[in-house]
């Protein structure tokens, strides 16, 4: 281990470490903890407990594409059709979880082994390419989004989230550039319109391709507690849903601002050519200005000046 927090090996030029640094770091998100006690050892991370562990990657951020660059935010999809995909065009069965961020690192790690292994150079060639393709398309298209947001909603998560990013961040760096925006985000649904209707707005503000944002749990915990709301325990659009018919001026001005702040997060990220960030950036800017002007609509319905207002935004779709 360096001073860096790195392994020995994942310095500069191809080596053992740089794979199994990927690797290990998959395995912690796979869990459980138990098991993977002595990898967090080896790396220098603080061991999780089992409910830190679920609180993050089961209740609050699971870690599937699917749901990061899925259309619907769900599991499942086009999301995981993509990456499982890549395992078929290898000639393999995909396994059931093939979007799991530990999985997908696995096999990226994989793919780089196999490719310093391989003696003819077709086959070296044809293994890079589809390791760098894992790295545009299935990791950093949703992945340093994501590791900002595990970061910030446990503390335990901190360490292992920047020593990530900071080893994707190097294999960006070092990869064959992007030429385009990975196809999930080429192909991906319109953010959200100011003419949605009640319900088309709660099912968009929990999908992350259509806000540009994550939105967790906890993060509407923080808000009911800000704004002086009560939190609905159970899925975030039932407890967006009863957050708006509290007060509906009051969340869609919060929910602005986490716009807002998720924008300029994505605008801070250090960029590489084609760089998915500017795609987010924009995408939240664009939910934040959406935002922006429905709080105003509905501070002029609860002032009593329905012109040009949505009613439907404060009572029950």
């Amino acid at each position: 281990m360096t001073s860096t927090g790195m392994p020995a090996g994942d310095g500069g030029g191809p080596g053992e470490g740089r794979w199994e640094l990927l690797r290990a770091l998959g395995a912690l998100a796979l869990g459980p903890p138990a098991a993977t006690g002595r990898a967090a050892a080896a790396l220098g991370l603080p061991a999780w407990t089992a409910a830190e562990y679920t609180g993050l990657f089961v209740l609050s951020l699971p870690p599937y594409a699917s749901i990061h660059l899925g259309g619907e935010g769900k599991l499942g999809g086009e999301g995981a059709d993509r990456i499982e995909g890549v395992w078929r065009a290898l000639g393999l069965i995909p396994p059931s979880d093939a979007d799991h961020l530990g999985v997908v690192l696995a096999l990226y790690a994989e793919l780089g082994e196999a490719a310093q292994a391989a003696r003819a150079r077709r086959t070296r060639e044809r293994l890079d390419h589809i390791r760098t393709a894992v790295l545009w398309e299935h990791l950093w298209s949703w992945v340093p989004g994501y590791l900002d947001a595990a970061g910030e909603q446990e503390t335990c998560a901190r360490p292992w989230a920047r020593l990530l990013l900071r080893a994707l961040s190097r294999e960006a760096a070092t990869s064959t550039p992007a030429t385009s925006l990975p196809l999930a985000l080429r192909t991906a649904p319109a953010g959200i319109s100011a003419d949605a209707t009640h319900g088309e707005l709660l099912d968009a503000l929990s999908v992350p391709v259509r806000t540009g944002f994550i939105l967790a749990y906890p993060d509407l915990a923080a808000a009911t507690g800000h704004l002086g709301l009560g939190l609905r325990r159970g899925e975030r659009r039932f407890a967006l849903k009863a957050m708006l018919e509290q007060d509906a001026a009051a969340t869609l001005g919060w929910l602005a601002g986490h716009a807002a702040a998720w924008s300029r997060r994505h605008a801070r990220r250090p960029a590489v050519p084609a760089d998915p960030r500017v795609w987010w950036m924009q995408r939240s800017a664009a939910t934040a200005s959406t935002l922006r002007d429905l709080c105003g609509r509905a501070r002029q319905a609860v002032d009593g000046d329905l012109a040009g207002a949505r009613p439907e935004l404060l009572m029950p779709p």
